[in-house]
C-alpha cells in the first residue's frame, strides 16, 4: 500500500498533466493565452493539492477528498479573502470544457478497467444514473430558484 507521501506525489503528477492539457485545450479552442491558462491552471492545481492534504490528515479522513477541495475552493473565493480577487482574475483564464476534457478521459479509463463490473450491472445501471442526473437537476434548480427568490432577483 502507498504511503501518504507517495499518493500525494502521484496526485499531484496526475493534476499537473491534467492542468497541462487543459491550458493546451483552451489554447487550441478558444485562442487562450498561454502564460494567463498557465497561471490559472497552477492556482487550481494549488487549491486541489490543498483539498487533498486536508483530506489525508488524520482527523479529516471521515469526509471525502472532493468535499475538502471543494471548500477550500470556496474558501479562497469568497470576498472576505484577501487573495480571492486574485484567485478568481488567475482562474477565469481557464476555460471550463477545456478542465473536463482530460477529467472526462481519466473517467472513461477508470471505467474501460472494470468492464466486468459494468457488465454485471447491465441494464440497471440506465435508470440509477438517469435517476441521479435528474435529482442533481431538480435539486440545483431549486437551491437557484431559492437563492434568486433570496437576492430579490425574481
Amino acid at each position: 500500500m502507498l504511503s501518504n507521501i507517495e499518493k500525494l506525489k502521484d496526485m499531484l503528477f496526475i493534476l499537473l498533466v491534467t492542468a497541462a492539457y487543459s491550458v493546451i485545450a483552451h489554447m487550441v479552442g478558444s485562442n487562450g493565452e498561454l502564460i494567463a491558462g498557465s497561471i490559472g491552471a497552477l492556482v487550481l492545481v494549488a487549491i486541489c493539492l490543498v483539498g487533498i492534504v486536508l483530506s489525508m490528515l488524520p482527523g479529516l479522513k471521515v469526509l471525502p477528498m472532493v468535499f475538502w477541495v471543494s471548500i477550500v475552493a470556496v474558501v479562497v473565493s469568497m470576498p472576505q479573502v484577501p487573495i480571492s480577487d486574485w484567485v478568481l482574475a488567475q482562474t477565469k483564464n481557464v476555460g471550463f470544457l477545456s478542465i473536463t476534457t482530460p477529467i472526462l478521459a481519466y473517467g472513461g479509463l477508470s471505467l474501460g478497467k472494470d468492464i466486468p463490473a459494468f457488465k454485471k450491472l447491465s441494464w440497471r445501471i440506465v435508470p440509477v444514473a438517469l435517476a441521479v442526473a435528474a435529482g442533481s437537476f431538480i435539486c440545483a434548480t431549486v437551491l437557484a430558484e431559492i437563492m434568486l427568490h433570496l437576492e430579490g432577483v425574481f
